[in-house]
């Protein structure tokens, strides 16, 4: 292990956040709300303690393997949770646990909160708020891989450790640094566009702006305790959609279509077009059973509301316009399940990934299909070329991990005094990086225990780092020279 190295890279990345303190100080200053302080301090400390820990250790990184990647990545996101909680302590006044909660949740893009009260709270710390799922989106670590020419060295071990999906070696670019800076490049694009369609469907520039930062980054933070449910607007709603959908579909994949001015790639891409069709049968199944049982009135705001909230929950944005906990039959845990199926791989959507879903439905048809024909070779395919056994073995690898880590952390909610229901919910919340939830954390996470809240942290960690990230650094081989 290359501490000295690990030491560094970490003061840097911590001297970068610091700065994401700026622009909200600069909006508190502009609109004299009395928060630039606790800005300036977040800036001070952030700053001061990055500085001490890469001035004793500057020099040439050299080149970092895969596995110290993995050590700054995971220290990197949970020092995050504890810097970017000191705005929430020193402005709403959180405690430590309900600060760290509400910070890693913004980083995470997960949406959890612990926060009521944000149509009452100072503007500069609802844009902090929404800033954070924005940096978090596509991840601050990419980020610095694309404007940090120090990272360009082994930058491609933190690229691997931070980006979603089981196939990371892919790169739109030769160089890592181009890669990031590209993938930063549409996604600033996105923002924009975004950005403007909500101000043209009638938002004010503020809650454009902010509800674009969470859109893009399928986040789902509001500047409003209703949500988008505060504006009653099919226009808003609509853009939403649009840019969730958007949000939730590979950025290597959006490059190229923009490149090559080619929107049919979205259709030839084999995990775009189960992606989509996942979101079909999901919101056609689900508005048939709001309109049987009427549970809504009528068939339109049936479909309407069925299909706003599966694509809110399949990219794990979680955005919310009405309580799809309360509705009948098995809606909730229909909800629940594409919860965990998650948007694609290289999005900022969460979950365990499509193209996963995809490969182990093909693995298990290609093992149906050996029981009758034991000797028949037929390798999977994806996009037409076969899929390496070592990532179909990766893929399973993976789902078991994810599975009994849900189980285990279910297990430890209920020890921790939440029913079944919403201990349940609370981690289909957090690991798919959902928001909310089923039960008592249906819409916010303030009244549970503490341990319920650090327990859904390292559930939003797990789920942002992809499980193995995070997990890998507690086997003793991880450690061993």
């Amino acid at each position: 292990m290359k501490w000295n190295a690990v030491q560094q890279l970490l003061g840097l990345l911590l001297m970068l956040f610091s700065a994401s303190a700026l622009p909200p100080a600069l909006l508190s200053l502009a609109i004299d709300d009395g928060q630039v302080g606790i800005f300036l301090i977040t800036f001070l400390v952030g700053l001061s303690c990055g500085a001490l820990l890469w001035l004793p250790m500057r020099g040439d990184l050299g080149e970092m393997r895969t596995r110290d990647g993995f050590l700054v990545v995971a220290l990197f996101w949970s020092v995050l949770g504890i810097f970017g909680a000191l705005p929430f302590m020193l402005g709403p006044h959180l405690g430590l646990t309900d600060a760290v909660f509400e910070s890693v949740s913004g980083f995470t893009t997960t949406g959890a909160t612990v926060i009521v009260g944000l149509d009452r709270l100072p503007l500069s710390l609802l844009y902090y708020r929404q800033q954070l799922q924005w940096l978090g989106g596509l991840g601050v670590i990419v980020l610095a891989v694309a404007i940090i020419p120090m990272l360009g060295v082994g930058g491609m071990a933190l690229y691997r450790a931070e980006t979603p999906g089981p196939m990371k070696e892919e790169k739109i670019s030769p160089r890592i640094r181009q890669t990031a800076r590209t993938l930063w490049y549409v996604y600033l694009l996105l923002t924009v566009a975004c950005a403007l369609a909500y101000w043209l469907a009638g938002m004010n520039g503020f809650d454009a702006i902010a509800h674009a930062f969470t859109t893009i980054a399928t986040g789902g933070y509001s500047t409003h305790d209703a949500s988008l449910g505060h504006y009653d607007s099919l226009a808003v709603e609509m853009v939403a959609n649009v840019f969730m959908l958007l949000g939730g579909i590979n950025f290597a994949l959006h490059f190229f279509v923009w490149r090559h001015r080619d929107p049919g790639r979205y259709l030839h891409d084999t995990e775009t077009r189960a992606y989509l069709g996942i979101i079909a049968a999901a919101a056609l199944v689900i508005a048939a059973t709001l309109v049987l049982t009427g549970a809504l009135g009528s068939e339109w705001k049936a479909i309407r509301q069925a299909v706003f909230h599966v694509i809110s929950v399949i990219t794990t944005t979680g955005y919310a316009t009405t309580g799809f906990a309360e509705w009948p039959v098995y809606i909730p845990l229909l909800i629940a399940a594409i919860g965990f199926i998650g948007g694609c791989a290289g999005s900022t959507a969460g979950g365990m990934k499509v193209v996963r879903i995809v490969l182990l439905y093909r693995q298990g048809t290609r093992e149906t299909f050996r029981l009758i024909h034991p000797r028949a070779a037929r390798p999977i395919k994806l996009g037409g070329k076969p899929v390496d056994e070592d990532v179909i073995n990766s893929v399973w690898g993976f789902y078991t991990l994810y599975v009994l880590s849900s189980l285990v952390l279910t297990g430890l909610m209920m020890a921790a005094g939440l029913d079944l229901e919403s201990a349940f919910g609370a981690v289909m919340a957090t690991i798919n990086l959902v928001g909310p939830g089923l039960g008592v954390v249906a819409s916010t996470f303030r009244d549970v225990p503490d341990v319920v809240k650090w327990l859904g942290v390292f559930a939003m960690l797990l789920g942002r780092l992809e499980v193995f990230t995070l997990l890998v650094l507690f086997t003793p081989a991880f450690w061993r020279h």
